[in-house]
């Protein structure tokens, strides 16, 4: 008899809560060469890439902007940062 052979799930960890789970669970985030930061809603954009959850639990309010700076490895100006927080809470609302 002969197993079938299991698909890899890709595991990505959120910058917010710091919990381990499976891609596409996940809301990805990316700093983009050409059009700096973005909320990715394929997964597939170019660039540097960070994760939040996407039930709402770890949205705007729980993402450190340090963090997320460090993670994407860019600095965010205060427009910006506005302008992410709220594409992430669009984005969160809209998957719920």
């Amino acid at each position: 008899m002969k197993l079938a052979k299991q698909k890899h799930v890709p595991m990505r960890t959120c910058v917010s809560c710091g919990k381990k789970t499976a891609k596409r669970e996940l809301l990805r985030i990316a700093a983009t060469p050409s059009d700096g930061i973005i909320v990715d809603s394929s997964g597939r954009a170019n660039g540097r890439g960070a994760y939040v959850c996407r039930n709402g639990s770890c949205g705007p309010e729980g993402l450190h902007r340090g963090r997320v700076e460090h993670v994407l490895r860019v600095k965010l100006s205060d427009n910006n940062w506005n302008e992410l927080s709220d594409s992430i809470t669009q984005s969160v609302e809209i998957s719920n």
